[in-house]
């Protein structure tokens, strides 16, 4: 019984190791926060600068490929803003442009 209490033990502290990995989420505020503290911001001005920071897309999904749908629905899309349609007209544009091959 003794014997299975370390390999257990390990295997447990193993599991739990991933849970104490930081998120994006946490990396992008340790980033931000470093930046406003090298940039010597304080008050109004470093809240503007985090929101800011923490807002801005994160540049790993700037390579990211669009699936066949995803492309589809961006190409609407900007149809949809070219020809400035809104409410009932865009929801109809965007079904009709949807569903065509």
């Amino acid at each position: 019984m003794k014997m299975l209490r370390a390999p257990l033990l390990m295997i447990g502290l193993l599991m739990c190791a991933q849970g104490f990995a930081a998120t994006a989420q946490q990396n992008k505020m340790t980033t931000c926060n470093a930046d406003a503290t090298a940039k010597s911001l304080k008050g109004d001005e470093r809240k503007a600068f985090m929101s800011t920071c923490l807002k801005a897309a994160p540049a790993a999904n700037d390579d990211k490929v669009l699936t066949a749908q995803q492309q589809k629905m961006k190409t609407c899309n900007a149809d949809a803003a070219t020809k400035a349609l809104k409410g009932d007209e865009r929801k109809a544009f965007m079904s009709d442009c949807l569903k065509k091959k």
